[in-house]
């Protein structure tokens, strides 16, 4: 791996990480606003570590995994709960936790077959946004939120993104195993 492990991106995503199940037990437990701190940190988070690491110069092999792996287990994480209290339908949680399976076991097989580390994509980056933007709007129990049925735009706005990404991704794989692609 290239670059430092311990550093501060790293460790911004390795705490994304850390609040997954404080996120869940103060959500569960009905302490919204602790949840809601907690979500927004946890968002921030992943907006900051990519940018501290570029202006830090500070890009690392193990960022470049740990980044994405973040994001995927706060989605899967937050997305099954929510799907257990009955607040996201099957086939979205079915749909996003399927999607970044494959995308983690396409950039694992790149990376053991290729010797090439894919970093995120854009349109990734606005899927994972548009999901923390419906998770908020969930969790913030602003009336104006269920009046105007921000959670159902943010559902199917994340929806069409994720598909979107989904095939950008599949794209890169194809391409970086045809020897189109050298790097990512």
């Amino acid at each position: 791996m290239e670059g430092r492990i311990i550093n501060l991106p790293n460790c911004l995503s390795f705490l994304r990480i850390v609040l997954i199940p404080w996120f869940l037990y103060y959500y569960h437990t009905g302490q919204l606003r602790v949840a809601m701190v907690i979500m927004i940190v946890a968002v921030l988070s992943d907006w900051f570590d990519g940018r501290a690491a570029r202006w830090t110069n500070d890009v690392s092999e193990m960022g470049k995994i740990l980044d994405p792996l973040a994001d995927k287990l706060c989605l899967a994480s937050v997305a099954l709960y929510f799907l257990w209290v009955g607040q996201l339908p099957l086939w979205f949680v079915l749909f996003a936790v399927l999607r970044d399976i494959l995308i983690f076991a396409g950039a694992a097989y790149v990376r053991l077959r290729h010797q090439v580390v894919t970093t995120s994509l854009w349109p990734g980056k606005w899927a994972v946004g548009f999901v923390s933007m419906m998770f908020i709007a969930m969790v913030w129990p602003h009336p104006l939120f269920v009046r105007y049925g921000v959670k159902e735009f943010f559902l199917y706005l994340s929806t069409a993104m994720l598909l979107y990404s989904f095939i950008q991704y599949c794209s890169r794989f194809y391409r970086i195993h045809t020897g189109r692609e050298l790097h990512a």
